[in-house]
């Protein structure tokens, strides 16, 4: 599946991952070691960012999750958290935060460039360019598919501390708790959901951000290898910052689901779908893509500007040159 390098000797020397990891990558030399420095970039910018933004999700989480109590802005609930519960509430879920998003980005980025480079190699440099849109949305699916696998745990661990402070001490303690009550099935409640939510989101974000770096580039009437790593990064973060607003509106209505759904009770009785169902109903439409907007706008447009500016820094770190897609009829 992967392509063979073009190694013709055998070096039989063991080396520590880490020495292994940061080796310069040849370039244009998209091997197993490539995909794993991108996986590994993928990881760290997501555990970093959503991490660090931790305190604005367990805002945007109340404000789904009770607009009653909740209905004073970003800025009003921050408050509200600080004055009932303290400041270190605002800090409820890092851990399953950090964790799951390590492993989700790991999956996600490293996938994306899998599947994109797989597919250029595929239909050639001019079919692809033609059809990037295409082929990043395709991409995106597929990783985001597998990462929310492994993404869906630790976020149903995530959303039950931050609606019941009380539920759990930490990450493993809420693991415990959740397999003992609800068991293996309890992970995964909110799967559909993350999937709705997290699948277009993620389509959205890579597409978006492609195609605005693309015009930016464009518009400088250069390539990526022709300028600097600081003026590269400055495209990514721009670039990064649409993507995270298109992003966040697309996926909003099943986001507020999908925090809902994972509150104790919530939806009644019954299987994931009639429970969803019955949520969407006593929200209706207006609110499920409007409650909570506004900070999920800004959380995900900062989160993924940042996403995408830590991803080519660790890239750069790591000697891996980031693939681009190539219009071979500007050669």
């Amino acid at each position: 599946f992967f392509s063979s390098p073009k190694v013709y000797t055998i070096n039989t020397t063991i080396m520590p991952i880490g020495s292994v990891l940061v080796a310069p990558s040849p370039s244009k030399n998209y091997d197993l070691m490539y995909y794993l420095k991108g996986a590994a970039a993928g990881g760290i910018c997501c555990s970093v960012t959503h991490g660090a933004l931790t305190p604005v999700d367990v805002v945007k989480t109340r404000v789904q999750l009770d607009p009653i109590k909740y209905n004073k802005g970003l800025i009003g609930g921050f408050r509200q958290v600080i004055a009932e519960e303290g400041v270190m509430a605002l800090s409820t879920g890092f851990g399953a935060t950090a964790s799951g998003y390590f492993v989700q980005g790991w999956f996600k980025f490293g996938g994306v460039e899998l599947f994109k480079i797989k597919a250029v190699e595929s239909l050639g440099e001019e079919k692809a360019w033609a059809n990037k849109t295409p082929i990043y949305l395709a991409s995106a699916a597929v990783a985001e598919f597998i990462a929310d696998i492994f993404l869906c745990p630790l976020e149903a661990v995530r959303i039950r501390a931050v609606s019941d402070p009380e539920f759990c001490d930490g990450l493993a303690d809420g693991f415990g708790k959740m397999l003992k009550a609800e068991g293996v099935g309890g992970f995964y409640s909110g799967f559909g959901p993350i999937l709705f939510k997290q699948i277009p989101y993620t389509m959205a974000k890579f597409a978006v951000q492609g195609a605005a770096a693309d015009a930016i580039y464009s518009s400088m009437g250069k390539a990526p290898s022709e300028l600097s790593s600081g003026t590269n990064l400055g495209v990514s973060l721009t670039s990064g910052v649409i993507a995270g607003v298109a992003a966040a509106i697309i996926s909003h209505p099943a986001d507020t689901l999908l925090s809902k759904v994972n509150k104790a009770g919530a939806g009644g009785d019954g299987s994931t779908t009639s429970r969803l169902i019955n949520i969407a109903k006593e929200t209706g439409f207006v609110k499920l893509c409007t409650v909570g907007l506004l900070p999920r706008c800004v959380m995900i447009g900062t989160l993924t500007a940042g996403q995408f500016g830590i991803f080519d820094t660790v890239m750069n770190a790591l000697g891996a040159s980031k693939f681009h897609f190539h219009n071979p009829n500007s050669d």
